[in-house]
């Protein structure tokens, strides 16, 4: 246990005292999970680049794949290249190009290692001239290159299609070339408005129900070019409305950082498998979890994942596109990287009591891997607050 002082709402400190962190499972635990699970991972920055950090991407290679064996030697598979990884909001697609050729290597190294890697239209402006054969001829490029390079797709939903169709009949036309040529199954990315504004009335409509009509009819008609399809509107009962009408054989992958313990857990009708953003941060937890999952002991299982669903839905509160700084900052707390630097300069897009509730809420959920490193680095981030 580590005793630190904290800042609160009031405007004071308090005295804080850590508990007991979890086990990590064994290799054996985490060969029989029952449910497909991917953590989206995030990079970690170069913070000795000579560069200028607002406009230029440094990543330190080393520090960024070593992470991705961390998830792997806990069981899960990595989801590369997607918004953890700041794609579109500080990875560009030149950088997302690197980062799979790294991943795509690393994980070759190791058989059975689970990896996806994101496919979208981001070198593509999104303006009002572009059209649906511009965004068809994005999409078909980086088809192109991760499928050259051996990698499953997770087709992203792509800011410029979301500007340019003006109606649902546009997303049919453009879904359907795409998926008519791909050459495995690939994982539909249904990412919601509070994610990104830019994809705003995706599908057709802006009513999620109306879209997801159309969405669903759109895998109806390709269902044997599609694995699965994650949604990340942070609704568990849209999840599970399109989990009961998703065609044979198509997942439903989570992407709902507040509710995944629930809809992972499922029901009498089906459950869900995942593809988080918050297993990044929750990585033992979520490996543990699941392992009492496949020994049939659910009640395990809600013991361990529960207690992070706070946490989740604190690094995930609005404004949510800014859950990527909670992630990497929690994975410096944890040791899995040595600064708190990230590309984009992110690292100040949350507060400093965002940062201490932070600190509560993890070690709660018992994802503090040793307290007593955790609440030393919290104290000189605070002390260069000048808190401390």
């Amino acid at each position: 246990m580590a005793t630190i002082s904290l800042p609160t709402a009031d405007r004071t400190f308090a005295p804080y005292t850590t508990g007991e962190p979890i086990r990590f499972p064994s290799k054996e635990e985490t060969a029989k999970f029952n449910r497909v699970a991917y953590a989206a991972a995030h990079v970690v920055a170069d913070p000795l680049a000579d560069n200028d950090p607002w406009l230029d991407v440094a990543i330190d290679w080393d520090k960024t794949m070593a992470f991705r064996h961390y998830l792997w030697d806990l069981g899960l598979g990595v989801a590369e290249a997607m918004d953890t990884a700041q794609r579109g909001g500080g990875l560009d697609w030149n950088g997302a190009q690197q980062l799979i050729k790294h991943a795509l290597t690393a994980a070759k190294g190791r058989p059975g290692a689970r990896i996806g890697c994101g496919c979208g239209t981001d070198h593509l402006e999104a303006n009002d001239r572009v059209t649906l054969d511009d965004i068809i001829r994005a999409y078909e490029e980086q088809i192109a290159f991760i499928e050259a390079e051996g990698g499953q797709i997770i087709l992203m939903a792509s800011r410029a299609l979301a500007r340019a169709a003006k109606s649902p009949a546009d997303y049919e036309k453009v879904y359907g070339r795409i998926l008519r040529q791909v050459k495995q199954p690939v994982i539909i990315h249904w990412l919601g408005e509070m994610f990104d504004p830019a994809l705003a009335g995706y599908w057709g409509s802006a009513d999620h129900m109306a879209a997801m009509e159309t969405c669903l009819a759109i895998m109806t008609d390709n269902a044997d070019k599609i694995d699965g399809i994650k949604i990340s509107l942070l609704s568990k009962e849209k999840e599970i409305a399109m989990r009961r009408r998703l065609p044979q054989g198509i997942r439903m992958y989570t992407g709902d950082d507040f509710n995944y313990a629930e809809l992972i857990a499922g029901d009498e009708e089906g459950h869900s498998d995942a593809l988080l953003g918050i297993f990044d941060a929750i990585a033992p937890a979520a490996s543990a979890g699941l392992a009492k999952l496949a020994n049939n002991d659910l009640q395990g299982f809600h013991g361990i994942l529960e207690p992070t669903v706070p946490l989740s839905r604190h690094i995930f509160k609005a404004p949510t596109r800014f859950y990527k700084t909670g992630v990497v900052f929690l994975a410096w707390l944890n040791g899995l990287q040595d600064h708190f630097s990230m590309i984009g300069g992110q690292q100040s897009a949350r507060s400093v009591l965002h940062f201490a509730e932070l600190f509560r809420l993890a070690d709660k959920a018992r994802v503090l891997h040793d307290p007593d490193l955790a609440a030393s680095r919290m104290g000189k981030f605070l002390s260069v607050q000048g808190m401390a």
